[in-house]
């Protein structure tokens, strides 16, 4: 067995298929099939179920994936150990974002880039349960991202920043209860919303997670017009004046022709950290955590 099999294996569970891990790994579909299959045979099990339209994995391919990535990623720094000890920084990071989430990630990428000019980065946006799921299972290698206590655990964290969320509405939607004009910018409370139709973003989703919570905190209920897992999209909805959404301010302040309203009680906190699995970061790891403030 072989680091090469590994990752041929590796690239097919994630793949799902043999033709798409074949265009991952830029051979052709005959090369991927005869490695899995001699890797088999000299496990003496098949690691892949294999039918007309599906690829999965058997009892003892879930057991060998993860196990195959703790190699390869051994592996990997050893290699990287040796390039630092020549006083060259290389490697492979793989950073994982939530949509609405950058904290000035991009200025931090650009120091590393300047530090480090052959570290690769990889950016990964998913929901916040994927990447939390990833980091366990070192597919990431840090996020930013907005967790609660209970998502931390198993986690080192790091606080980078802590916004209320604002309620964000059409222009021409008028809430009596902001007590203030049009484009102006007012104090609602969730009571006073809770008649509005609301554009919201699917569970699972951090700031609908937090939007939840404070909602039962506050004891009302609200009327859901919309659920969309897109940002701009939810942004249209609202110009349109087809509902009204919750939002962090830091995302708010994307659309400056809609009208921001704070949240007098019990506004929804939007906590953004960077996390990372526990045990020594690898170097490139490590110089990029440098640069994330």
């Amino acid at each position: 067995m072989d680091l090469r099999q590994m990752e041929v294996v590796v690239a097919v569970a994630d793949a799902g298929g043999f033709t798409a891990a074949a265009r991952r790994l830029h051979v052709v579909q005959s090369a991927v099939s005869g490695t899995v299959r001699a890797l088999e045979r000299e496990l003496g099990t098949a690691l892949f179920t294999r039918t007309t339209h599906r690829v999965g994995l058997t009892p003892a391919g879930e057991a060998f994936v993860p196990a195959a990535r703790q190699a390869l990623r051994a592996a990997e720094l050893a290699r990287e150990a040796v390039d630092a000890a020549k006083g060259e920084l290389r490697g492979r990071v793989t950073v994982g974002t939530m949509q609405g989430v950058w904290a000035n990630l991009h200025l931090a990428l650009a120091a590393l880039r300047a530090e480090h000019p052959h570290v690769v980065v990889r950016l990964r946006q998913a929901a916040v349960t994927d990447l939390r799921q990833a980091l366990r299972e070192g597919t990431v290698d840090l996020a930013v991202v907005a967790l609660d206590r209970q998502q931390q655990r198993g986690l080192v964290s790091r606080p980078l920043s802590r916004e209320e969320m604002v309620l964000v509405a059409s222009p021409r939607r008028r809430i009596p209860a902001a007590g203030s004009a049009s484009g102006a910018r007012g104090t609602v409370d969730l009571a006073d919303v809770t008649g509005l139709p609301q554009v919201e973003f699917p569970p699972g989703w951090a700031i609908r997670d937090a939007a939840d919570r404070s909602f039962r905190a506050a004891g009302v209920e609200r009327v859901t017009a919309f659920e969309v897992n897109d940002i701009v999209a939810a942004s249209e909805l609202v110009r349109a004046d087809l509902g009204v959404c919750i939002m962090p301010p830091t995302i708010a302040d994307r659309f400056p022709d809609l009208t921001t309203y704070r949240i007098a009680r019990h506004a929804p906190a939007w906590k953004v950290m960077v996390v990372r699995p526990p045990g020594e970061p690898p170097a490139a790891v490590a110089a990029l955590l440098r640069h994330i403030v």
